[in-house]
C-alpha cells in the first residue's frame, strides 16, 4: 500500500482520501495545544498560506498521547488554533500516532521514515534525556517521540523526510519549498 491508499477522519467526521492529495505536497504533522512546540502552529500556518495555491496540503492531526497535551474536544482544538494562530488549514479529528490505536497512515509513515534522532542543540539534548527515563530503547523505533513531529510527501506520494519536533522550522520550510 501506498499514501494513496489511506484515510483520516476530519473534526466533523468526514472521511478524508489522501487520494484527494494527489498531485499535491503534503505536510503531515501530530499537534498538541499544550506544548513547548505549539508555537509551530505558526510556521506552519506561513507555509501553507505561501504555498497552498501551488499545491501544498496541510494535514494537522492532534494527538494527546504526549503527556496529555491535548486534552480537549476536536472543536476545543479548532477554537483554540483559530484563536491562537489564526490557522485555515483543516484539522483531523483528534487521534493516536502509536500503538495499537494508533492511525493506519501513521504506521505507513514511520515504516517510510523512522526515527533518525533530534539533532543537536539544546532542545535536542532535552528531548533526549527526556525520553530515555520514558524509553531506554527509544532511538531504536521508529515510533513518533514527541508532538510536532513532521513528515513531507512529494507529489507522487513518496515520503520524502521527517522533522522531528527539535528541527529548525526553517528545514522544514525548505525541503516544501524544493518540493513546490
Amino acid at each position: 500500500m501506498g499514501f494513496y491508499d489511506y484515510s483520516v477522519t476530519d473534526a466533523q467526521g468526514n472521511e478524508v482520501s489522501m487520494a484527494d492529495f494527489k498531485g499535491k505536497v503534503v505536510l503531515v504533522v501530530n499537534t498538541a495545544t499544550g506544548c513547548g512546540f505549539t508555537p509551530h502552529y505558526k510556521d506552519i500556518e506561513a507555509m501553507y498560506e505561501q504555498y497552498h495555491d501551488q499545491g501544498l496540503e496541510v494535514l494537522d492531526i492532534p494527538c494527546n498521547q504526549f503527556a496529555g497535551q491535548t486534552p480537549g474536544t476536536d472543536d476545543e482544538i479548532h477554537e483554540f488554533c483559530q484563536l491562537h494562530y489564526n490557522t485555515k488549514f483543516p484539522q483531523m479529528t483528534k487521534s493516536e500516532v502509536n500503538g495499537e490505536g494508533q492511525l493506519p497512515l501513521y504506521k505507513f509513515l514511520k515504516e517510510q521514515k523512522g526515527f533518525e534522532g533530534f539533532g543537536k542543540g539544546p532542545a535536542a539534548l532535552a528531548m533526549s534525556v527526556m525520553l530515555k527515563k520514558i524509553d531506554k530503547d527509544y532511538k531504536n523505533n521508529p515510533d513518533i517521540k514527541w508532538n510536532f513531529t513532521k513528515f513531507v510527501v512529494d507529489r507522487e506520494g513518496n515520503v520524502v523526510a521527517r522533522f522531528e519536533p527539535t528541527e529548525d522550522m526553517k528545514k522544514v520550510a525548505e525541503c516544501v519549498a524544493s518540493l513546490i
